[in-house]
């Protein structure tokens, strides 16, 4: 696993010896342990120094490997192992095999190549002399994979002499050289003294970039290169090939928006320039850069304008997009604009509820949040509309969690009715159809909602009334039936009324007597079982 150049060693640190008595002496342990490290290695078996060595030096290269792979993991894990480094160079370096150079350039990378005082060990020179070699290699692997190695270190006097042989790679034949040179030059060039080792870097990647380079990868690492080190060249590549960005490929394009983020943080009075950049790659089919795009927007501009086409970019997304993830990460952006742009997303609630239609419940939820947040007098009526036919929908649903969808949708048109009073007569109706729901927390939130509305509202108290009696005997749960009881008795009011509730409850309550005793289920199984001994009499006589 790798990890950045400059993170601290953690899980991959070297372990001390044994916990010293001096304070000082602990500190300068742990500033030898906690060293910057690129990788992560796990390793929990045993090997012997001596057994890695035989290897090295006679083993077939599948087994050099191994010993590669062990030595690595060893040091890894806090082991000193300086007697395999006069053994490394003599039988690895000149190692034809791909796998071999590859773990020779990982256990190049953790090696101590500076003493104590900072200086490079005498003995880092013939490394160097091997680097170069790779450098020049006939096989592009070997040549790529050194390049990636010289970003990850840090050491001048190591990296000086390579500079011209890094430089010549620009123009190999083969993209992969070529993209992993350009990234070794940004590092470089990013070192402390680094443009001194690279005076004319950004010269050089900007030929490289005007030259009719053609791989998008090398194109794109040239173009960070000068966004990083020179981004007044960068600016000016940008602004000469105006006409062309759109035709540039994602990774490219992504980088251009971070260098147009990074221009008008420092400049505001450029934005204007910048906005007809983003809105050209809008129109780009790719959706990576069109979710940039949006951000940017944001970023750069409060216009209701540059907000209502960022939104209108992430509510596509949110419908094209079949990754889960992706979602909500896109409603998260979208929460933001609501919280900073509220009369703009009020106009995009209809866009934002499409998302309902994903079969996820968290991106139903956060959905649902968010359109709560933004409903008005003007849109409550769509917005309510939807619920309806979702709540509608959820019936014939026979998912696993259908019944707690519909319990959002049922808490979500509640929060409507409580904040617009006047919409409530049109989905209570609708709702008491789900008093017998088989989810009872959902049939409770709609009973709750029921009571609250006949609390109210007095016009709709009796059809609410008539509705429950009519629905009544579909009830389940005991929580749902003491509400509506409630409700019953608390709004029956006239005569005829109180005589059709008690109609109704004695015809859910069933015949009297409620329960029996001992002796009264004991007679009537006597009885049970006389009958049936007379009925079986009578038919043997028939016969």
């Amino acid at each position: 696993a790798r990890a950045s150049p400059d993170s601290p060693r953690r899980a991959c640190c070297r372990r001390a010896p044994a916990p010293p008595h001096s304070t000082a002496a602990m500190a300068t342990i742990n500033s030898t342990i906690e060293r910057g490290c690129s990788m992560l290695v796990h390793f929990d078996k045993a090997a012997s120094a001596t057994e890695i060595k035989e290897h090295l030096e006679t083993g077939s290269p599948e087994q050099k490997a191994e010993a590669m792979k062990r030595a690595i993991s060893l040091l890894m894990n806090g082991e000193q192992l300086p007697q395999i480094f006069i053994t490394i160079v003599r039988y690895v370096l000149p190692s034809e095999d791909h796998v071999v150079q590859k773990l020779l350039l990982l256990y190049m990378e953790i090696i101590e190549k500076t003493s104590a005082d900072g200086k490079l060990l005498p003995e880092m020179i013939l490394i160097c002399q091997n680097l170069r070699n790779n450098l020049q290699h006939p096989n592009e692997f070997i040549r790529g994979c050194t390049l990636r190695f010289l970003c990850r270190l840090s050491e001048t006097e190591l990296l000086e002499p390579l500079i011209p042989s890094i430089v010549a790679n620009l123009e190999h034949r083969h993209s992969f050289v070529r993209r992993n040179a350009v990234m070794a030059m940004d590092r470089i060039y990013q070192l402390p003294g680094g443009d001194i080792m690279l005076q004319d870097a950004p010269e050089t990647i900007e030929r490289l970039l005007s030259g009719g380079e053609s791989d998008l990868s090398t194109r794109r690492n040239a173009f960070l290169m000068l966004y990083n080190n020179a981004q007044d060249r960068a600016v000016a590549y940008l602004m000469g090939n105006l006409e062309q960005v759109a035709n540039w490929g994602d990774i490219l394009q992504t980088v251009v928006l971070d260098l147009i983020r990074k221009v008008c943080r420092t400049d505001p009075t450029q934005k204007g320039k910048y906005i007809k950049i983003i809105l050209m790659l809008l129109s780009t089919n790719n959706t990576s850069v069109i979710y940039e795009c949006a951000n940017t927007l944001v970023a750069l501009s409060s216009a209701p304008t540059a907000i209502k086409a960022a939104a209108n970019c992430y509510c596509q997304l949110i419908v094209s997009q079949s990754d889960n993830n992706v979602k909500l990460i896109v409603l998260d952006r979208l929460s933001e604009l609501k919280t900073n742009h509220r009369e703009v997303m009020q106009e995009m609630v209809m866009d934002i509820l499409r998302a309902v239609a994903s079969p996820n419940l968290d991106i139903r939820r956060k959905t649902l949040d968010i359109v709560l947040e933004l409903i008005t007098l003007r849109n409550i009526d769509e917005v309510v509309n939807i619920l309806k036919k979702e709540i509608t929908k959820s019936q014939s649903d026979t998912g696993e969690k259908s019944g707690e969808y519909r319990q959002m949708l049922v808490q979500a048109v509640h929060q409507c009715a409580i904040r617009f009073p006047d919409v409530a007569g049109s989905v209570v109706h609708l709702l008491m159809d789900f008093l017998g729901d088989t989810n009872s927390a959902s049939a409770f939130d709609v009973a709750m909602f029921v009571r609250e509305i006949a609390q109210t509202n007095d016009k709709l108290r009796e059809s609410i009334l008539q509705r429950l009696l009519d629905s009544f005997y579909t009830i389940r749960s005991s929580r749902v039936c003491g509400t509506c009881l409630w409700i019953i008795g608390e709004y029956s009011l006239s005569a005829a009324q109180v005589e059709e509730a008690f109609v109704t409850l004695k015809a859910s309550l069933g015949p009297t007597p409620f329960f029996k005793s001992a002796a009264e289920k004991k007679a009537e199984a006597e009885e049970a079982a006389a009958a049936g001994e007379s009925g079986g009499g009578g038919a043997q006589k028939e016969r």
